[in-house]
């Protein structure tokens, strides 16, 4: 594998570079205020946002978005805080998304192994700190800013400070995350959220309607590693057009994302008898993964959609497609979030 995809050709964030907006410390920062950072739970201190119509709960652990209201309906399929959840609901995966084959891969001329956490598959599934709690810098009544590092390990043996903000603002929720390379050599890396955008209440995703503005989506074997890509054109995932989620089973990452003048792409979820939703995402990702919530999961089956904003491809880390390397003290941005429509 080569390295993949510099960031540096993504000029758009050109300021967001010059900025630096991620740097390392020496001990976690003070927050400045929040609700309930001192009550622990399985999902680490508790961040609760509000403002206007708009509730949401944000878990330490992972960076994990437990929840998102508006006019006190709940739009995500989540698990309260004070449990472990299935499923990575609303979790940040970090440093790499979905799935390393076998759990090896070769950067810099060098063969590397991590550990193998969905057996059987063989796979290495979403990174290394999705359990791990992030510190927090600043927390007020609308926002939170969090921080946490990827320490050297031996099968990813790379030195990253990683900052993220849960924000509520006139876009609805919205979510930044800011990846600084603060070691001494260049390192890959990706990223993604694991978004479940909940059915209405009682229902199941099969009465909503989708629009999903990728044209490329990619084939995979029995274990979904990626084996190609296909058009979406007169396959069941096309969903360019809005149209009825129905029995179409997913789990399936997409490409190719339409973009508006703006930059942004867009994801809409027409959910009867409940609120709207749009996902939005910015040039930091490129990418989608959507599961349609098939798999036991210890809550009724396909009662959520999961539309994940991601930097790259599935295993990016062996075919480089998507792959970020930032070289040491490059910093790469990205910015994904939720509102009602």
């Amino acid at each position: 594998m080569g390295s993949g995809r510099d960031f540096t050709r993504r000029g758009a964030l050109g300021a967001a570079l010059a900025a630096g907006a991620v740097t390392a410390t020496a001990a976690p920062a003070r927050a400045e205020s929040t609700v309930d950072s001192a009550r622990q739970t399985a999902s680490g201190r508790v961040y609760e946002l509000r403002r206007g119509r708009e509730r949401a709960v944000v878990g330490g652990v992972s960076a994990t978005l437990l929840s998102y209201r508006v006019d006190g309906e709940e739009l995500l399929l989540t698990h309260p805080a004070a449990e472990m959840g299935e499923g990575y609901q609303g979790k940040t995966i970090l440093p790499w998304p979905n799935r390393i084959d076998h759990g090896r891969y070769t950067f810099g001329g060098k063969q590397y192994s991590v550990p193998i956490n969905e057996p059987d598959r063989d796979t290495a599934l979403h990174g290394l700190l999705s359990f791990t709690e992030w510190s927090p810098v600043r927390c007020g009544r609308e926002s939170v800013v969090l921080e946490i590092q990827q320490h050297p390990h031996y099968g990813y043996p790379f030195h990253l400070a990683f900052r993220i903000e849960f924000a509520l603002g006139r876009r609805g929720l919205a979510c930044t995350l800011t990846a600084r390379n603060i070691g001494d050599g260049p390192a890959p890396f990706g990223t993604a959220n694991h978004t479940y955008v909940a059915a209405p209440a009682g229902g199941r995703i099969d009465a909503m309607d989708l629009e999903l503005g990728a044209s490329t989506y990619y084939v995979v074997n029995d274990r979904l590693i990626p084996t190609g890509t296909a058009p979406v054109a007169g396959t069941p995932y096309d969903f360019r057009q809005a149209r009825r989620i129905g029995a179409t089973k997913m789990d399936t990452a997409f490409s190719d994302v339409r973009r508006g003048a703006d930059g942004l792409a867009t994801v809409g979820f027409t959910r009867p008898g409940g609120h709207d939703v749009e996902l939005w995402m910015d040039e930091g990702y490129d990418y989608l993964q959507v599961y349609t919530d098939d798999g036991p999961q210890g809550h009724p089956p396909r009662s959520g959609l999961t539309v994940e904003p991601v930097s790259c491809a599935p295993n990016c880390f062996n075919t480089g497609d998507g792959l970020v390397v930032l070289r040491p003290r490059e910093t790469w941005r990205g910015v994904w979030g939720l509102r009602t429509v």
